[in-house]
C-alpha cells in the first residue's frame, strides 16, 4: 500500500471516530421523556415530520411545536395531550440531532400535509427558531406565535407580523437568559401577551432536571396543567378573536 493511500485512510479513519464520538456525546446530553411523558406520547400519531396529538373534534387553530435543544420531542407529550383533549391539534416537530436550528423550516412538512389555521412556537431555542420562520414565511394560514422560556431575537423580529403573540416563562427559570428576554421584548408587537408560571425551565418539558436550572415550587405535573391552560387560553381569546376579526374584514 502506497504511503499516501495509507495517510488517506488514517485521516478517514480518525474523521469516522470524531464523528461517531461527537454522535455518541449528543446522545448522552439529550433530555429524553419522564415515563410519564412516554406514557402520553402513546396517544400520538407518528409522523415523517415528528408527533401528531390530533383532537378529536378540533377547533380553531392547530399547534406546530419546536421543541428545546437536545430536547426529545416526546418530553413535552404530557400537555400537548392534554391540549389535544381540550380541542387543539398539536403537532410536535422531530428535529436532526434535536435541534431546531439545524432545520428550521421543518414547519414547511407540517403545512404541507394539514389544512387549516396553525400558530407555530418552541422552547428555549426551538421558540427563537420558530419565530424565525414566522417572519420569513408570510402564509396566511399563520395565525399566532407563541413562546415557552424564550424569545424572539432580531432574526425573529415580529412587530410587523400581525399576530397575536404570547410569551410564557417560569419563575424559578436558572436557564433563560433574562437580559436577552428582556431586551427581546422590542421585537414583539406591542400586544404581546406575557405570562409567569410557577415552575422552572425544564417544567415546560417533562424530562427531568437540567442542569443550572432553579428548583421548580410546583411539581411537573402542575407546570404541565399550567403551561396546557395558558395556551389554550390563549387559543381560544386573543387567537381566536382575532381570527373572527379578520374574517369580518374579509366579508
Amino acid at each position: 500500500m502506497k504511503r499516501r493511500t495509507k495517510i488517506w485512510l488514517g485521516l478517514l479513519v480518525g474523521l469516522l471516530v470524531l464523528l461517531a464520538a461527537g454522535w455518541g456525546a449528543l446522545q448522552a446530553n439529550t433530555h429524553q421523556p419522564t415515563p410519564a411523558a412516554v406514557r402520553a406520547s402513546r396517544a400520538a400519531v407518528r409522523t415523517d415530520y415528528g408527533l401528531a396529538f390530533k383532537a378529536k373534534r378540533p377547533a380553531g387553530a392547530s399547534v406546530i411545536f419546536y421543541p428545546g435543544a437536545l430536547v426529545a420531542p416526546a418530553s413535552y407529550s404530557i400537555w400537548a395531550k392534554q391540549l389535544a383533549e381540550a380541542g387543539t391539534t398539536v403537532y410536535i416537530v422531530q428535529f436532526p440531532l434535536n435541534l431546531a436550528v439545524l432545520s428550521g423550516n421543518k414547519a414547511d412538512q407540517v403545512l404541507r400535509a394539514t389544512k387549516g389555521p396553525v400558530v407555530i412556537g418552541g422552547h428555549s431555542l426551538g421558540g427563537v427558531m420558530a419565530a424565525r420562520y414566522a417572519k420569513a414565511h408570510r402564509t396566511k394560514r399563520l395565525a399566532g406565535v407563541f413562546f415557552l422560556a424564550s424569545y424572539a431575537d432580531t432574526k425573529g423580529r415580529l412587530t410587523k407580523r400581525g399576530v397575536p403573540v404570547l410569551a410564557a416563562v417560569a419563575d424559578h427559570d436558572r436557564v433563560l437568559n433574562w437580559s436577552a428576554y428582556r431586551k427581546a421584548k422590542a421585537n414583539l408587537p406591542a400586544q404581546a401577551q406575557f405570562v409567569t408560571l410557577s415552575g422552572n425551565h425544564a417544567g415546560f418539558g417533562s424530562y427531568g432536571k437540567q442542569a443550572g436550572d432553579g428548583t421548580s415550587p410546583v411539581t411537573n405535573a402542575a407546570q404541565q396543567r399550567a403551561v396546557a391552560k395558558t395556551l389554550h387560553r390563549w387559543l381560544t381569546t386573543r387567537v381566536g378573536k382575532a381570527a373572527r376579526i379578520a374574517g369580518q374584514a374579509r366579508h
